[in-house]
């Protein structure tokens, strides 16, 4: 399954890079997500909880960030594997100024295998969208300071 799209946020370039990188702030921010830890240069070690319809489970894996071009883009490789099945993700994001903010490109492919692939095409791609739009706004309400 492909995935595409972008979001503006409130942060200049090389805040967002840095933010995007971030195991702490991805931990908050990732849907599910219950750790991320370093375990070598540019790869995490990933636990999380996936629900999909009527399927959950836990999930095994890592993240490694590739291809970096600071503060422009990087490739984020994610892999995983539990009860329910197995996932594998590759994409890039791209960075761009605009507006006082920085547009955030992303575009990739995703795919699963096992009980997780038997929801159907049309569930996947519409919780993958629900997936990065509450990443992007966990990701913009916890790097946005409060209002005073």
């Amino acid at each position: 399954m492909k995935i595409s799209g972008s979001r503006l946020l409130d942060l200049d370039q090389e805040q967002c890079y840095r933010a995007l990188q971030d195991p702490s702030v991805l931990e908050r921010c990732m849907p599910g997500c219950r750790s991320l830890v370093r375990v070598g240069e540019d790869t995490y070690a990933m636990k999380m909880k996936m629900a999909l319809a009527s399927i959950s489970g836990l999930f095994d894996g890592k993240v490694r960030i590739a291809d970096r071009n600071f503060p422009h883009s990087f490739r984020l490789l994610v892999e995983g594997s539990g009860r329910i099945g197995f996932l594998k993700g590759d994409g890039l994001l791209q960075l761009t100024p605009e507006n006082g903010g920085t547009s955030v490109g992303y575009e990739g492919e995703v795919r699963v295998g096992g009980t997780i692939s038997a929801v159907g095409q049309r569930l996947m791609d519409t919780t993958s969208k629900m997936m990065i739009k509450r990443f992007f706004d966990k990701l913009a309400e916890s790097l946005t300071p409060p209002q005073q």
